[in-house]
């Protein structure tokens, strides 16, 4: 795989299709060569954990994932959002496209940080999952949906291969609402992140928006679901993570899926 990072870091993993780098996102992605990458995909903190519970297979649990995602201020949390999306709009394509997906607790500084940086939004897809985890308090509804944010920059033109979505949704045109199951077990044979997503999700935000060979980037990349999908569907990839551990899983499911050690 061409090397497209400006710097001596050495990366965790790669092969001639994807790269792995354990490092935080702000201080590598000022490296990454300018408008190199054709399509992005964050997952960023959703700054829950902040001592509350949750489910999780039929037990309380905390909501605590770790240090990254510690709850920060509404003011730092923007801040936050508005750094690293303008550091990933340096490195994408000019016809590129950006999905980021993420809860009520922060989609919608995401998506106001994106409109101050100089992004047009395309598209609010709502994932439906038809699986939730229970509400334990009962004092709300039960959280079913979180919201994927696909942008461009603000004269692009993106890619949409509308005729395949249109043609996996049956001959009909595909809606902005996709519902599906939380991520299988199958998945996480290597191990799990606390918020993986599953692969169909990607699949479809990767088989939308890029062509054949095109180089996905993944800034919070966790388990790499990002990277299993692009590689399954012959795209190239870039995972960025700071938790070693997760890009240990990373590393093992892209090599499951690209058949390369």
């Amino acid at each position: 795989m061409k090397k497209i990072v400006h710097s001596n870091m050495k990366p965790f993993w790669q092969n001639n299709k994807a790269m792995l780098y354990h490092a935080d996102s702000m201080r590598l992605l000022p490296k990454l060569e300018s408008e190199a990458i054709d399509m992005i995909f964050a997952d960023p903190p959703y700054f829950l954990s902040d001592g509350g519970i949750s489910c999780s297979g039929g037990k309380q649990v905390s909501v605590n994932k770790g240090e990254w995602d510690k709850a920060l201020s509404v003011k730092d949390k923007h801040a936050f959002n508005r750094r690293w999306i303008r550091m990933c709009k340096r490195v994408l394509h000019p016809n590129g496209s950006i999905w980021i997906s993420g809860t009520l607790h922060n989609i919608y500084s995401v998506g106001l940080a994106l409109e101050q940086e100089g992004f047009r939004i395309i598209n609010n897809i709502t994932w439906q999952k038809s699986n939730p985890p229970p509400n334990l308090a009962c004092r709300c509804f039960t959280h079913s949906t979180e919201t994927v944010l696909w942008a461009c920059k603000a004269k692009a033109k993106h890619l949409f291969n509308y005729s395949l979505m249109k043609e996996c949704n049956y001959g009909k045109q595909m809606k902005d609402v996709w519902s599906g199951s939380l991520t299988p077990r199958a998945e996480k044979t290597f191990g799990k992140h606390p918020t993986q997503k599953p692969e169909y999700l990607l699949e479809r935000i990767i088989l939308a928006s890029t062509k054949d060979d095109a180089l996905i980037l993944d800034p919070f990349t966790g388990s790499s679901t990002t990277g299993v999908v692009a590689l399954k569907q012959g795209r190239r990839f870039i995972g960025i993570d700071n938790e070693a551990e997760y890009l240990e899983i990373s590393k093992q499911r892209l090599i499951k899926a690209g058949g390369h050690s």
